[in-house]
């Protein structure tokens, strides 16, 4: 097909280069302004990418420009585009338009534009704004991209505080997602996105602080998600009920949430084969893992905030941190639940630490002691002081020496007198008498034979009280040890 007419010279290079692909360069490096030999109408490669132009066979045509001031609106919206797109360099005055086009590989390298709409694009290439400068949104609304997405290097600021840099609710990635080492002001949004080749965002910085830097809901990673190296996020990362089927890694990273009530991540109801939080000092901001479900945690416990929700996580291994900072860890959440101290229980007793699992679940009961009513926190603070809730039984054995000394000695100083004189009464004895007094049932038969007189009396009656306490606390918190343990899961 001829040249359509009124060309100048820069678009008649274009449409000559076309049908073999060759890169037509008019310039090295991104124009400032709208210098004449520089500009192109964006109609020019609207025409040729919708097929307009002649291929030449035995080469593949395609659209390849370099430093180029690019005037109007690129527009191929509903279009089938057979051609591949190279950008490079290039300043777009408008933002281009390939919602719910299909297009082969699309490259805005370097570029600067004031967004992107590709709702609906359907892309058997890659996507890529690597090195760009985006001063508005990019909009990849139920987009399918069967060669990845790159965002490498690329600056993107959103038009004002309440409205997306980057929104892409149902996207499809095949290959990978690529944004590393990226800069995002305003929020980015993932929701039910589907990353096939894994998600990429080491060194990236997301902007948004005080609301959402990353809304991940529903998303599916398959494969590793990199959210580390440098990457920061200045705001709330959201991935309730994402799920990553491979490694989430935060390794490195660092995540403010810019408002110490606000959550910094927002994790609940997630799913992840390998949760990796080894991040650049403690979390600013709340954290929640709530309903979560990980096969492996390996954190550093300086890392997690004072607010921190486990509510209802499961885990099969934890990596790093002493049983100290994991204590702490389950202990964090404001409101008393007893599923996190469980878990954390059933591990240490899955890994062969019975012992360090009676300790978890001694201070299981500690903290919801904390929440009890007076009456309620009385008692089980009477549980505590004598057979630690049944779990060290070895308290009660020393308070009942102690007792048994006590009463020893106070009776053998104020020897009790026979209640029945005769010769039938057994021989008293201060050690079987006192034994007597503790123990709940008369056993030797001593404390019906003998009655305690003057001061000692007190002493008796205490012993008796005390017996009976120590009786049914006893058996409180055997029952409690020997009741078959909840499922955490």
């Amino acid at each position: 097909m001829p040249q359509p007419p009124g060309l100048n010279d820069a678009e008649q290079r274009l449409w000559a280069a076309f049908p073999t692909g060759a890169t037509v360069a008019l310039g090295d490096d991104r124009p400032a302004g709208p210098l004449p030999e520089r500009m192109v109408r964006a109609e020019i490669i609207t025409q040729l990418l919708l097929g307009a132009g002649d291929a030449r066979p035995g080469a593949v045509a395609a659209v390849r420009l370099r430093g180029a001031y690019i005037l109007g609106r690129l527009d191929v919206s509903g279009g089938s585009v057979e051609h591949e797109l190279l950008l490079d360099q290039c300043r777009l005055v408008e933002e281009p338009d390939f919602s719910n086009a299909e297009t082969r590989q699309l490259r805005f390298n370097h570029c600067r534009m004031p967004g992107f709409d590709g709702g609906g694009l359907r892309a058997d290439g890659f996507l890529s704004m690597s090195g760009s400068e985006i001063d508005g949104e990019i909009r990849l609304f139920r987009a399918q991209l069967g060669g990845g997405l790159r965002l490498n290097g690329t600056t993107i600021t959103a038009p004002d505080p309440e409205r997306r840099a980057l929104s892409s609710g149902g996207l499809v990635v095949d290959v990978g997602t690529f944004i590393r080492n990226a800069t995002i002001t305003g929020g980015v949004r993932f929701v039910g996105a589907r990353m096939n080749g894994g998600l990429f965002m080491e060194g990236t910085t997301l902007v948004n602080p005080g609301r959402l830097a990353l809304d991940a809901q529903n998303m599916v990673v398959e494969d590793t998600a990199e959210f580390s190296n440098g990457f920061t996020a200045l705001g709330t990362v959201r991935l309730r009920s994402a799920r990553f089927n491979g490694i989430l890694s935060f390794s490195r990273g660092r995540l403010d949430s810019g408002d110490p009530a606000r959550m910094a991540l927002h994790a609940s109801h997630m799913q992840a084969d390998e949760l990796l939080l080894w991040t650049d000092g403690q979390i600013k901001g709340r954290v929640s893992l709530s309903y979560s479900r990980i096969a492996l945690i390996m954190d550093h416990p300086s890392v997690w905030p004072d607010e921190l929700y486990l509510n209802g996580m499961t885990y099969e291994t934890l990596r790093g941190g002493e049983f100290k900072d994991r204590l702490s860890w389950v202990s964090r959440d404001r409101e008393f639940h007893l599923q996190p101290y469980e878990q954390l229980a059933s591990w240490y007793h899955g890994i062969g630490h019975d012992d360090l699992a009676r300790k978890v679940q001694l201070a299981k009961l500690r903290a919801r002691r904390r929440h009890l009513n007076p009456v309620g926190k009385a008692w089980n603070q009477l549980l505590d002081w004598t057979v630690g809730y049944g779990y060290r039984p070895w308290l009660a054995f020393a308070w009942f020496a102690a007792l048994l000394a006590t009463g020893t000695t106070v009776f053998s100083i104020e020897e009790p007198r026979p209640v029945k004189p005769g010769n039938e009464l057994p021989a008293f004895h201060a050690l079987i008498y006192t034994l007597d007094l503790l123990i709940p049932l008369d056993t030797f038969g001593q404390q019906l034979s003998y009655d305690a007189v003057s001061w000692s009396r007190w002493v008796a009656y205490a012993l008796v009280t005390t017996g009976w306490v120590l009786a049914t606390a006893l058996i409180t918190g055997a029952t409690r040890v020997l009741r078959p343990a909840s499922n955490p899961n």
